[in-house]
């Protein structure tokens, strides 16, 4: 943001000092979640060279990471603990569980929203201060989508989708290890009705006790099971916390998807951009080659691909969620590459183009340096609609018993292990995901036109003040 300003004006400017103070302190306060959040995705990324065991060699990080204290963590703000007779244990201040619980998870999205005010702000101060210009294409573009109201639905929804992905660890009442991986290895104190005193049992014994599989046993939304620990979600038909599956399996979805969207963008965009430059035969042949790739049926090949693949270590990357990036990225690059193809011809046919091509500049520079900026609007328009489109792929492959390799947490088998409970009381395990599925996806949507009609004021979409605001980017 700062990249063109000099140190001393940055320091000379109380403002900009205290902006970046600000920061600093919000940065310190949760760096511990970021950075393992960074580490994962990192350690996703490693994996995929073959040979290398990306978790032991990234061991010491993690480690490293896991240790650094954070603010709004489960062990600064525990909710887990139990009740002694008289009163709460082990947990923050003494509160229920439940209270404790909605404490962090409070401050934690006011955390979030907190730091997306500060961005807003700091590029306010470099907008007013320290850019060249007093006004660029772009100002008009921001100040239309802040008038877009189904856009800026779309931009919360999506933003506390992102936000519950980065921070799935401090938000749910417990963590994946004790909830599913190894829940028979911890043990949890609860106040026994029976007994009338403090008992010990383990996870694993204290989830078969809290399973949700009809009317007669059930341990529903927003609360307690005979064990004393809160569920917001309500528990699985195996008796795991809910909530906390979904948490981590948002961070799965968001990771698959948003890879898959990179991969698919960078695709089209380099075959759009070459077609367009070149034409004639070169255009002709990437035409016929996307009708092929879209001639083929998408889900068939998924299913197809993912079980012939089952078995390849390329599988083991992310639980699957590796492979599945790749299908998606190299069979629905197309519909992204048809969008942007049109821009990138009209584009290739402006007189700047013409004078770069005079003066002797290479062809990837001309693509890169004055074709890309005026077709990245349209990525980011056709990648927001295709990210959903992907989050819900991911959701349909999985409860097909496809995609990410079970016991993986992901909202599409969430929605598969509930299903033969839908019409009993446990109908939430199904319906719960359902609906956040629909939400997130919806957002993105919602994200997407609010894009497209920011940059495209003259769009069939766009109307009222938005459509006379004037012309595009």
């Amino acid at each position: 943001m700062l990249a063109n300003v000099s140190t001393d004006e940055v320091l000379s400017d109380g403002r900009t000092m205290a902006w970046l103070g600000v920061g600093l302190f919000m940065l310190a306060l949760q760096f511990g979640s970021l950075a393992s959040f960074a580490v994962e995705v990192l350690i996703t990324v490693v994996s995929v060279v073959p040979g290398v065991d990306a978790a032991a060699a990234l061991s010491g990080l993690q480690g490293a990471v896991d240790a650094i204290p954070t603010l709004l963590s489960r062990e600064t703000i525990p909710n887990q603990g139990y009740y002694n007779g008289s009163g709460y244990e082990e947990t923050f201040l003494g509160l229920a569980p439940a209270m404790a619980w909605a404490l962090r998870a409070t401050l934690v999205y006011v955390y979030a929203f907190a730091a997306a005010g500060w961005a807003v702000y700091g590029f306010q101060i470099y907008r007013s201060q320290y850019r060249p210009a007093d006004w660029t294409p772009r100002d008009d573009v921001i100040d239309r989508l802040r008038g877009h109201k189904w856009g800026l639905f779309g931009l919360v929804i999506v933003f506390m989708f992102v936000t519950m992905a980065v921070f799935a660890p401090a938000l749910g009442p417990t963590t994946v290890e004790q909830n599913m991986r190894n829940s028979y290895g911890y043990e949890i104190d609860y106040w026994s009705t029976e007994s009338g005193s403090v008992e010990t049992v383990t996870v694993g014994d204290a989830n078969l006790g809290s399973v949700s599989q009809g009317n007669d046993r059930n341990i529903g939304p927003w609360s307690y099971d005979d064990y004393g620990r809160f569920h917001p979600f309500g528990t699985m038909q195996d008796g795991s916390d809910l909530f906390t599956f979904l948490m981590v399996g948002s961070r799965i979805s968001l990771v698959i998807g948003v890879l898959s969207v990179a991969l698919s963008a960078s695709i089209a965009a380099s075959l759009a951009l070459t077609a367009a430059y070149y034409k004639g035969r070169v255009d002709l042949s990437m035409v016929l080659v996307s009708d092929g790739v879209m001639a083929m049926p998408q889900l068939l090949l998924l299913i197809m691909l993912t079980t012939v693949l089952a078995d390849t270590w390329i599988n083991e990357v992310y639980s699957g969620g590796f492979l599945l990036a790749l299908i998606f990225a190299f069979t629905g690059w197309t519909y992204m590459w048809r969008s942007v193809r049109g821009p990138a011809l009209q584009i290739a046919e402006r007189e700047w183009i013409d004078a770069a091509r005079s003066f002797g500049q290479r062809p990837t520079t001309i693509m890169r340096k004055h074709m890309l900026p005026y077709v990245t609007g349209y990525l980011l328009i056709y990648g927001s609609m295709t990210l959903g489109g992907a989050i819900i792929s991911i959701a349909g492959l999985s409860y097909l018993g496809l995609g990410v390799a079970p016991p993986t947490p992901e909202w599409g088998r969430a929605v598969n292990l509930g299903q033969d409970y839908v019409r009993t009381g446990s109908w939430h395990i199904s319906l719960i995901p359902g609906i956040l599925i629909t939400l997130v996806v919806t957002g993105f949507n919602a994200l997407g036109d609010g894009i497209r009609d920011a940059i495209d004021p003259q769009s069939d979409s766009a109307g009222g003040e938005t459509a006379g605001a004037g012309g595009g980017a």
